[in-house]
């Protein structure tokens, strides 16, 4: 019998994990994978991820690899316009960064007791079973192992089999798609690393980077059509080809640069999928005492970069209703468990629809931004009224972790 299951060891599998950890409760983390999965190269972490990450005890560390980003640029790829953004510190200071996917779940994991993670794990199957007037998790694997759980925390993505069984209705194509990748300058690429992200809008295309430290770019380009011929998995060079040669040929030269340098390893092309607000509003977000965090909940598109934040922010938010379950002895009250699932969803509801909905709206302002009407749209909307909204997302407080010794 496990305290909690959690499936998935991406990043809020994992500081979920350690958000039970700082509160008394050992996790077990299932990880279909045989390693950590790295995908996606880098991510922006705004104010509200950092609250998170010093709630999680981990802030520091990361912190001190990377320079705050203080401004970005977006330039309409047509007109040559340029539109100055500023991104804000929380009211503590907390700045946003970009960093290394790979190193945030390095972190991460470090907090973790041994065998906290047990890689190569892929379930098959969720019950729950009621006995004496108590509710247990059992989860099967294709292995044929049995668990039994008190509680099982989906973290397993945007194709959850939690979300699944929950009855949670699958994300949608947003009839977008994205290539992420890594770029390597060894002899150093000259930009001003951490302090300002370039953006490049065009008809149905969006662009941008952000060095990462002295040698390595993050970048990104969407589009609403995926680069031709190319299918998830496809090869790396093709990726590459096809976007310095077709879909992003017009886009400035430091950007085309960028792209030459990319670590072909690191290459990834996804469809950007989302959940419909209306379906985290009233859709089945627990069941007893089995529940989603992250992508396997508010699956959304990356046009305001809160897909991570917002899995960090569910972290702590666990972490903290869990925490309040615990008996003297350090263990989950059974009985207690449902209610601090059904607070936690509760939570949760309206702050990650806002961010599907922010999100997905900044995405077709942004990228549909070169004729007059998007133009003008972008320029007023999402320069006044939504960036307004944004500002107000990044200063999100989720809350501290607190009143139950932590585990060694």
């Amino acid at each position: 019998m496990e305290e909690v299951v959690i499936v998935g060891a991406g990043i809020a599998g994992l500081a979920t994990a350690v958000a039970l950890k700082k509160v008394g409760v050992q996790a077990l983390v299932l990880e279909r994978s045989e390693e950590l999965r790295t995908t996606g190269a880098a991510l922006g972490l705004f104010a509200n991820a950092w609250v998170a990450l010093d709630a999680l005890g981990v802030s520091d560390k990361l912190a001190a690899l990377y320079t705050p980003m203080e401004k970005g640029y977006i330039t309409d790829v047509k007109t040559k316009s340029i539109q100055e953004v500023h991104y804000p510190s929380s009211r503590n200071g907390a700045q946003p960064r970009a960093v290394h996917r790979k190193v945030l779940l390095e972190v991460l994991a470090e907090e973790l007791p041994p065998n906290s993670i047990r890689f190569s794990s892929k379930i098959t199957s969720i019950e729950t079973q009621v006995e004496h007037g108590l509710s247990t998790c059992i989860v099967t694997l294709d292995d044929g192992t049995i668990i039994k759980s008190k509680v099982v925390i989906g973290c397993d993505g945007v194709h959850s089999i939690v979300a699944r069984w929950l009855g949670l209705r699958p994300p949608v194509y947003s009839g977008r798609s994205a290539v992420r990748g890594l770029s390597v300058f060894p002899k150093g690429h000259g930009f001003d690393h951490g302090h300002a992200i370039q953006q490049f809008v065009d008809v149905g295309k969006r662009a941008g980077f952000i060095a990462l430290n002295d040698k390595e770019v993050y970048w990104f380009f969407a589009a609403t059509c995926p680069p031709k011929g190319v299918e998830k998995g496809a090869d790396p060079e093709m990726i590459q080809r096809e976007v310095t040669e077709n879909l992003a040929k017009d886009f400035p030269p430091v950007y085309l640069d960028v792209i030459k340098h990319s670590d072909l390893s690191s290459l990834t092309w996804a469809p950007l999928m989302f959940r419909y607000p209306w379906d985290i509003l009233f859709g089945n977000l627990f069941r007893s005492s089995v529940t989603v965090a992250g992508d396997a909940m508010h699956p959304m598109t990356p046009d305001l970069g809160q897909g991570g934040c917002s899995a960090l922010e569910d972290a702590v938010a666990l972490g903290r209703h869990l925490g309040n379950s615990i008996a003297e002895h350090g263990k989950l009250v059974t009985g207690d468990i449902g209610f601090a699932i059904e607070r936690y969803a509760k939570e949760r509801r309206l702050r990650v629809a806002t961010l599907i909905t922010a999100s997905y709206l900044s995405g077709w302002v942004q990228q549909d931004g070169s004729n007059r009407f998007m133009r003008f749209l972008r320029d007023v909307f999402y320069g006044f009224l939504l960036g307004r909204v944004v500002k107000g997302i990044a200063k999100y407080d989720c809350g501290k972790l607190h009143g139950v010794s932590p585990l060694p």
